[in-house]
């Protein structure tokens, strides 16, 4: 777990407005305790939403909640741990709004949560490749389609583990309403 705890140690959370109106200091404490949830394969139940995403914006907190999300791919953490941490990112990188206390200050926390999400681009097909769950890898590439801006190796991706996707990701149903970034 040294990746998440460096990643979480880097942010300065308590100066962050979370979205429930206080502090985001909570958020670290949350994020360190998901990722140290050891080998245990139960389903996590800590949800996010309204504090650093909502279904119509993402709040101040979102892009570091991202980096959190990328270090735990990359760190050896639990496969519910894991699951958990490809759900949230996919919340990340599909924000549609910023928050109007960031939006004032002139920040697009859709734009910078999927430019640091590009960054682990490859964590993500690993995830997709690696087989380690259908959710897991149904998960990564749902978020490869919001982020990949090469469909060709998209689609490549998805004929070669087209065995362990999704039905929606085989098929393409979920990509068919997600924009591509154009980059």
């Amino acid at each position: 777990m040294r990746l998440v705890e460096m990643e979480i140690a880097r942010q300065d959370w308590k100066s962050m407005l979370c979205g429930c109106g206080g502090s985001a200091e909570h958020l670290a404490r949350d994020l360190l305790q998901l990722a140290g949830g050891g080998s245990r394969q139960e389903p996590i139940d800590l949800s996010l939403e309204e504090h650093a995403w909502s279904p119509v914006v993402l709040w101040e907190p979102a892009p570091a909640v991202t980096s959190v999300a990328l270090a735990a791919l990359a760190d050896d953490v639990a496969l519910a741990a894991r699951e958990w941490f490809l759900d949230l990112l996919h919340f990340m990188v599909a924000g549609e709004g910023t928050d109007e206390e960031s939006a004032r200050r002139g920040l697009d926390l859709p734009e910078l949560c999927q430019g640091l999400a590009l960054q682990g681009l490859w964590l993500l097909y690993e995830e997709v490749m690696s087989n380690r769950s259908l959710g897991a890898a149904g998960a990564a590439f749902e978020i490869l389609t919001v982020l990949e801006p090469d469909r060709a190796r998209l689609q490549r991706v998805r004929e070669i583990a087209a065995d362990w996707l999704p039905v929606c990701c085989r098929t393409g149903l979920c990509d068919d309403d997600l924009p591509v970034l154009d980059r």
